[in-house]
């Protein structure tokens, strides 16, 4: 006696009908079929139709003229984006004045162009008076404007500022000629 001798038969398992999801698998390998297909296809398709999907790229120019691609629907428009089609025109050359109307301070330099802008006086001989002082500066006023000078500078009287004092509450100028403003 053998392990496969039975004493009673079994019949083997039927079918109990055809599977419901042979439809659904199918379905399921059609639709991956065809997305493989599709995605094989696509880019040779933009290949080949470039300018429906390709970037439009400026030309390397440095002019404002409008780019040449189709136009766009835009609400706004730059006005340096617009191209200027008039004729350019021809200005008159401006003349150059000769005539020097500033000084330049040359601190530290010696030359024998003539005295440094600090040592040159004021326009004029005028009252001035005596408006604020900080930080070892003073800024005075006379008719022809406001300057700010320290211990040293010319003043618009000519003479040099001497010391500047506290005198009852009070801040006062005195000059190397000996005049308290």
């Amino acid at each position: 006696m053998t392990d496969f001798d039975d004493d009673e038969k079994i019949p083997p398992l039927k079918p109990q009908g055809r599977r419901r999801s042979t439809f659904n698998d199918r379905v399921l390998t059609i639709t991956g079929l065809l997305l493989a297909g599709a995605s094989a296809i696509f880019p040779w398709y933009v290949f080949f139709n470039e300018n429906k999907f390709g970037l439009n790229i400026a030309e390397g120019d440095r002019t404002r003229d409008l780019p040449n691609w189709p136009a766009r629907n835009v609400f706004s428009v730059s006005p340096l984006a617009m191209a200027n089609k008039n004729p350019p025109e021809v200005k008159p050359e401006v003349p150059v004045d000769p005539l020097t109307t500033a000084t330049v301070s040359s601190i530290g330099k010696e030359d024998n162009k003539g005295a440094p802008a600090e040592d040159q006086p004021f326009p004029g001989k005028s009252a001035f008076r005596l408006l604020h002082v900080a930080n070892g500066r003073a800024l005075i006023e006379d008719t022809s404007g406001m300057y700010v000078v320290r211990v040293g500078s010319i003043l618009p009287d000519e003479s040099r500022l001497a010391t500047l004092e506290q005198r009852d509450g009070k801040w006062v100028i005195i000059t190397s000629k000996g005049e308290v403003y």
